[in-house]
């Protein structure tokens, strides 16, 4: 007897697809942050184990987005801003994209481990189950506070990439750590503010589907207060030189602008606007009450790019003190 229960389904998933489920957009920047720690590190490791360093720091990275999608698929579905990811749309199955984020954690792990140092290797794999186990499984459904404490997934690439170089973690590494840590809740709240209805909808109590958007508001600015100093912080402790101070300085006045302006306004007291065509059409196609929002999410990406390219540029050119 057949049925189609019992019949396995062909799957329709492309190269593209699994491709998709690394994240790249957020792997991107877990690269960025990750060379940046490398090359700020200094050390003597070698050119072609720092480039399989970052490539193992790039698949692991990618490994939890992996697993994120697999375990997030259905609520994914529920969200215009998900609904076309490989696992919510269906061209992946569940089963498929665990496995394939297992295989890619358990490679990026034990080489990075075997060719740099196991502190690395070790925090690389703190970064995958933390994200994918802490985060997604326990802390997302359950608390507002799922982005702040979740945000040290994130946050964790500068140091591994700094321990790959020398095998240590100084608070310098911590430094940059704290700097992602604390840029996390304004720039996903900003997001969260509209789409709170996605949220809602998905069951995740982001803080202003579970506090209202008057507190996030708040919250937000209160955040943004504590972050510019930090983000400033390595141009005045000499791990950053004076085109540091200058970026981090000027960069900071307009981010706590921004968040001014949205603590002002009324950003997220109403509905999210209509779907607009297209996923990212809907994610920048938001009120004009809520524009303060977007424009703090979108200037947040900005913000901490030009931090670790300023960084980075020094180390590089020598122009640090």
């Amino acid at each position: 007897m057949t049925s189609r229960s019992a019949t396995p389904a062909i799957s329709t998933a492309q190269p593209e697809d699994f491709f998709q489920l690394l994240k790249p957009r957020v792997m991107s920047l877990v690269v960025f942050t990750a060379v940046t720690g490398l090359v700020a590190a200094g050390g003597n490791l070698d050119p072609v184990l720092a480039v399989i360093a970052i490539l193992c720091i790039a698949v692991g990275a990618g490994a939890a987005g992996a697993l994120n999608m697999a375990l997030e698929g259905e609520t994914d579905a529920l969200m215009r801003r998900t609904r076309g990811r490989p696992v919510a749309a269906g061209r992946i199955n569940r089963n498929d994209a665990m496995s394939f984020g297992v295989i890619l954690s358990i490679f990026s792990v034990m080489l990075l481990g075997m060719t740099t140092n196991w502190l690395a290797g070790g925090l690389l794999l703190l970064t995958i189950a933390y994200y994918a186990g802490f985060y997604t499984l326990l802390l997302k459904r359950r608390t507002p506070q799922n982005i702040v404490i979740g945000g040290a997934a994130g946050a964790f690439p500068p140091v591994i990439g700094w321990a790959a170089a020398t095998g240590h973690a100084p608070w310098q590494a911590w430094l940059l750590f704290l700097i992602i840590f604390l840029w996390t809740p304004p720039h996903s709240w900003a997001l969260a503010l509209y789409s709170a209805g996605d949220y809602a909808k998905a069951g995740i109590p982001m803080m202003p589907v579970a506090r209202g958007a008057r507190s996030t508001r708040l919250q937000i600015l209160i955040y943004s207060l504590v972050f510019v100093p930090v983000a400033v912080a390595p141009g005045l402790l000499g791990l950053g030189g004076i085109l540091y101070l200058v970026v981090s300085g000027v960069g900071g006045l307009a981010f706590l602008g921004l968040a001014v302006r949205l603590w002002r306004s009324r950003a997220g007291d109403l509905p999210d606007k209509a779907e607009a065509v297209g996923r990212e059409a809907a994610l920048y196609d938001v009120r004009v009450e809520a524009k303060p929002a977007r424009n703090l999410f979108a200037f947040s990406i900005l913000y901490l790019m030009a931090l670790f390219a300023a960084l980075l540029v020094e180390k590089l050119s020598g122009l640090g003190f």
